[in-house]
């Protein structure tokens, strides 16, 4: 007959199994939308990534390799927890754990130095409309932002004048208010050019979503980490609990 004690423990341990399993699943989830995510930057937002900075970033090299591994950890989760075995739990505890400690230094440094990012776009998307030749990489990106946000130059309109395309070009169409209405002869007259295209910069409204939207992402980014806190307790408690009580699900 089974002893009263491990009676008890037994709806215990199977709770806990549930949620465990509960909670690796949405871990497994995560790790997907992050290598989605790192995958979608790579190959559709390569172009805007030489506005943030003159360099290639390894951004999405990171969420690639830390999406992935969150995918294998949560898989490995599953299986330890359906497997009940103490020292595959302890494993994803450490696992969770390297992953929290991961995401919170990243979180940490994003937050820290989120002036200096404003600081390398600024001096990156200033270079871009600069340089612009209406068919690079980056000219393209130019051309993507200011339709996009409605707006025009770095800190205005009158940020093009002294770009290497405004002597020759003018204005490129990106800036225009309404394409339609703007002909190549306006957009070489800075006069007849300024009622045409948006006269504000691109600068301060990527600066505004950046500041408006930083403790969201912030927000986002600590509650994800500390998430690893409960899987951590969930598979540390039921490894206890296994190993004192002898338990092994069938």
């Amino acid at each position: 007959m089974m002893a009263p004690s491990r009676m008890e423990t037994k709806p215990v341990i199977f709770i806990l199994k549930m949620l465990l399993l509960l909670y690796s699943f949405i871990f497994w989830v995560t790790g997907v939308v992050l290598l989605s995510v790192g995958l979608w930057w790579k190959f559709m937002l390569g172009p805007y990534t030489l506005l943030i900075s003159s360099s290639p970033t390894n951004a999405p090299y990171a969420l690639v390799g830390t999406g992935a591994a969150i995918v294998l950890f949560g898989l490995f989760g599953c299986v330890a927890t359906c497997r009940g075995r103490p020292w595959m739990l302890k494993l994803y505890a450490v696992s969770l754990s390297l992953v929290f400690m991961i995401e919170l230094v990243a979180g940490i440094s994003g937050f820290i130095f989120r002036h200096e990012i404003k600081g390398t776009f600024l001096t990156s998307y200033s270079e871009a409309v600069m340089w612009y030749n209406g068919y690079d990489e980056r000219s393209m990106a130019v051309d993507s932002v200011q339709r996009t946000l409605h707006c025009c130059g770095v800190q205005n309109y009158t940020s093009w004048f002294s770009s290497v395309y405004f002597p020759a070009s003018g204005f490129p169409a990106s800036c225009c208010v309404t394409y339609v209405e703007c002909s190549k002869a306006e957009l070489k007259n800075a006069t007849l050019a300024a009622h045409k295209v948006y006269r504000q910069g691109c600068y301060e409204l990527v600066v505004s979503f950046i500041e408006n939207n930083m403790a969201i992402i912030a927000g986002v980014t600590f509650g994800i980490a500390f998430s690893q806190v409960v899987g951590t307790s969930l598979a540390c408690c039921l490894a206890h609990l296994i190993s004192t009580n002898q338990y092994e699900m069938v």
